[in-house]
C-alpha cells in the first residue's frame, strides 16, 4: 500500500470525523480499490456505511473482512455492526446470535448496549402475534425432537426466549449501572415487552439523569408528558430529541419525532 492510499485513508477518516459522508465514502473506496485493508480505516467504513442506511452493502464488505487482522475491541465492533446490519434488513435472529456467541467469549459495555436493544426488538409485545405464527408445525417439531425432550408450544417458546433476555438486560444494568444505554434499554423492556409503564418509567428517568441528550429516553418521556396533559414538556423533550445525532439502533426515527413535533404543534 503506498503512501498517496494512505493519505487518501486518513483523509477519509477526517472527513467522515466532520460528516461529510459522501466524499469519506469515496474516498475509502479509492483507498480500498488500491490494497488498503487496515481495520482502523475499514472499521470506519463500514460504520459510515451503517449510518448511511446502507445495510447490505455494509454488511457484505464486513462478512468479507471478518479475517482481517484485528484487535479483539476491533473484532467486537465488526459483530457489532454486522448484527445492527442485520437488524435493519429483517434478520434479527441472525444479529442476535453472533452477539451471543460473542459475550460468551467476553463482555463489554458494547455487546450489553447492543444485544440489549435487539432482544427489545425481538420481544416488542406486537411481535408475539408474527413469533406464534412462524412457530414449525407439531409433526416437524416431533421429528426435530425425537430424543424425547419436551415439546415447547409457541406461546412457551416465547415465554422461554422473554425470560432469557430479561436476565441479560438486567445484567447489562448490573454490569454498568451507570450506562445509559442500558439502563434506557432496560427502560424499553419494561414499556415495550412488559408493558409496564410505570416501571419503565424509574428508569427513564434513571437513563436521562445520565444522557439528557439521549434521543429514545427522551422521545419515550415525552410520551408521559403527553398523557399527564403537559405538552409543554412534552414537545421540549421531542425538540431536544430532533437535534440529536440518530442511529440505525434508535428506537425512533428523526422523521418520527418530527412528525410527533408537528402533531402537538397542531401542523399535521
Amino acid at each position: 500500500m503506498g503512501i498517496g492510499t494512505m493519505l487518501k485513508a486518513n483523509k477519509a477518516l477526517k472527513l467522515q470525523k466532520n460528516g461529510e459522508k459522501k466524499e469519506a465514502i469515496r474516498l475509502y473506496e479509492e483507498a480500498i480499490s488500491e490494497g488498503m485493508n487496515e481495520a482502523r480505516y475499514l472499521l470506519p467504513y463500514a460504520l459510515l456505511l451503517v449510518r448511511d442506511g446502507q445495510f447490505q452493502k455494509a454488511k457484505e464488505f464486513l462478512v468479507s473482512h471478518q479475517k482481517m487482522n484485528m484487535t479483539q475491541e476491533q473484532r467486537i465492533d465488526l459483530y457489532v455492526y454486522y448484527s445492527v446490519c442485520c437488524l435493519r434488513l429483517n434478520q434479527l435472529d441472525k444479529g442476535i446470535d453472533v452477539l451471543e456467541q460473542q459475550v460468551r467469549k467476553t463482555e463489554t459495555g458494547l455487546i450489553y448496549q447492543t444485544l440489549g436493544y435487539l432482544y427489545v426488538e425481538k420481544y416488542d409485545l406486537k411481535n408475539k402475534p408474527a413469533f406464534e405464527a412462524a412457530a414449525p408445525a407439531e409433526e416437524e417439531n416431533a421429528e426435530e425432537n425425537a430424543e424425547g425432550e419436551k415439546e415447547l408450544t409457541p406461546e412457551e417458546a416465547w415465554e422461554a426466549g422473554k425470560e432469557k433476555a430479561k436476565a441479560f438486560i438486567l445484567k447489562s444494568v448490573d454490569y454498568d449501572d451507570e450506562d445509559s444505554i442500558c439502563l434506557d434499554n432496560m427502560a424499553q423492556w419494561l414499556y415495550r415487552v412488559e408493558d409496564d409503564r410505570a416501571g419503565a418509567k424509574e428508569w427513564f428517568d434513571k437513563a436521562i439523569a445520565i444522557k439528557d441528550s439521549q434521543i429514545d429516553t427522551l422521545y419515550f418521556l415525552s410520551r408521559y408528558d403527553e398523557e399527564a396533559g403537559d405538552k409543554a414538556a412534552a414537545l421540549e423533550k421531542l425538540e431536544k430529541a430532533a437535534e440529536g445525532r440518530f442511529s440505525p439502533l434508535n428506537y425512533c426515527t428523526k422523521d418520527m419525532v418530527s412528525a410527533e413535533i408537528a402533531r402537538l404543534k397542531g401542523d399535521a
